[in-house]
């Protein structure tokens, strides 16, 4: 699953970043209302995004113990 931004392939670590930087938005009230709906969808792909990677990577590891 590649989710892009700014045609930049995302890795988990930057994912996961900018996750974090739109939860501290979300609970110190400064999302602005506007924009609010974008963040969210956008939070919701980095979730799914990172979600699968640690699907992927926990399936790697499992293959590697056999």
């Amino acid at each position: 699953m590649a989710t892009k931004k700014n045609n930049t392939t995302l890795s988990y670590q930057s994912a996961k970043a900018e996750l974090e930087a739109i939860v501290n938005k979300l609970k110190n009230g400064t999302a602005d209302i506007d924009s609010l709906s974008v963040e969210m969808k956008r939070a919701n792909e980095l979730l799914a995004f990172c979600l699968e990677r640690l699907r992927q990577v926990e399936e790697e590891l499992k293959f590697n113990e056999q």
